[in-house]
This record gives structure tokens, C-alpha cells and sequence, in this order.
């Protein structure tokens, strides 16, 4: 699952993300059992002034970031700190025919406390796609968005797949959360 529905929880609420390495994580992991993707960049440089952080990946790419006003502890940050982006699997609560009443949609931002800036972002969405497949061992979804993307989603209950095959047009209500931690540079 990309996290690219998340982006705009991390953009209205400033949080530090590396989209592009929690993509990066994410595209090398089949859905199975697993309930998280980790991965840690380092801190290679901060443009205080226009609240900007470069982070190193675990490839040796960098990328850019910004960061914020909402981003708190900002000035804490430190070239060299380790910033852990964990992120969990989405998860399928619902499946309905489309037009039925979804549940609603919530976002929340919990911040860490300690001297570095961290948290954890959570938001439950509905949207309507179209099954590309169905698999009841997991139980999982994979799902064909209006744009062409395909996304594979586990599903909480594996009776809420009944009486729905390949090709159907549903509604899904899904969650995602990521958690951001920074911990300082080894001495």
C-alpha cells in the first residue's frame, strides 16, 4: 500500500515525512501477516530558515523535506539525528456496495514527548475502487484506484469479502497510521 493517501495528514499538520522512503519500504514488501514497515534515515542537513531537512536513506539517496510551523521541537534537531518512520499496514474495515453510508472519517495526531520531535499520525478514509482480486487466506484486497494505481489492502474480517468477486465496483473504508520517532546522533 503507498502511502500517499497519508500525505495530506503529514502536510496539514507539518509533521516530518520522507514520503519517498516509506514508498521505498513499502514496495519491497509482499502483503503478509507482518503489521509494520520500519525504516531510519539520518540527518544530513537543516535549513533552519526555511525549516528544511535532508535526509540520508538507507541507499545512500537523500531527500528534502519541510517541515511546518505545526512541527514542534523543530530547533531540536540536529545533523547526524536518526529519524525512524514506522509505518502500518493499512487495513480494510469495511467493504459496501458504492453509495452505501460510510462510517466516518476521522484523522488524528498524537505528538511524542522528549526534547526531539516525533508522533504518531493515524486517518480513516472511504473511497471507490474496483476489486482487481480477492484473497481469503490472508484476507486481503487488491484494488484498482480511479487513477490506474494498484494498492493491496488486508481486510479486518474476511466475511465482509462475501457475495464480492474480481471486477466489482465497491466502496472501502480503510485506515492508515505512521509513527515518527528521532533519536540523537551516536557520540
Amino acid at each position: 500500500m503507498s502511502p500517499r493517501f497519508l500525505k495530506p495528514i503529514w502536510l496539514a499538520t507539518g509533521v516530518l515525512i520522507g514520503s519517498a522512503m516509506v514508498t521505498q519500504a513499502l514496495a519491497q514488501k509482499p502483503v503478509t501477516q507482518q503489521v509494520a514497515v520500519t525504516t531510519t534515515s539520518v540527518v544530513q542537513a537543516i535549513d533552519s530558515t526555511r525549516r528544511l531537512v535532508t535526509l540520508k536513506l538507507d541507499d545512500g539517496t537523500t531527500e528534502t523535506v519541510y517541515c511546518g510551523p505545526d512541527v514542534q521541537r523543530f530547533d531540536a534537531l540536529k545533523v547526524g539525528d536518526k529519524v525512524t518512520f514506522k509505518y502500518m499496514e493499512s487495513m480494510v474495515y469495511a467493504i459496501q456496495k458504492p453509495g452505501a453510508a460510510p462510517p466516518a472519517e476521522s484523522a488524528a495526531v498524537t505528538r511524542s514527548a522528549g526534547a526531539k520531535p516525533g508522533g504518531t499520525m493515524s486517518q480513516q478514509m472511504t473511497t471507490v475502487v474496483t476489486l482487481k482480486a480477492i484473497d481469503t487466506t490472508v484476507p486481503s484486497v487488491t484494488i484498482t484506484m480511479a487513477d490506474g494505481a494498484t494498492m493491496t489492502f488486508k481486510v479486518e474480517d474476511k466475511k465482509s469479502l462475501e457475495g464480492f468477486k474480481a471486477g466489482d465496483k465497491v466502496q472501502i473504508t480503510y485506515t492508515q497510521a505512521l509513527a515518527i520517532s528521532v533519536a540523537p546522533a551516536a557520540k
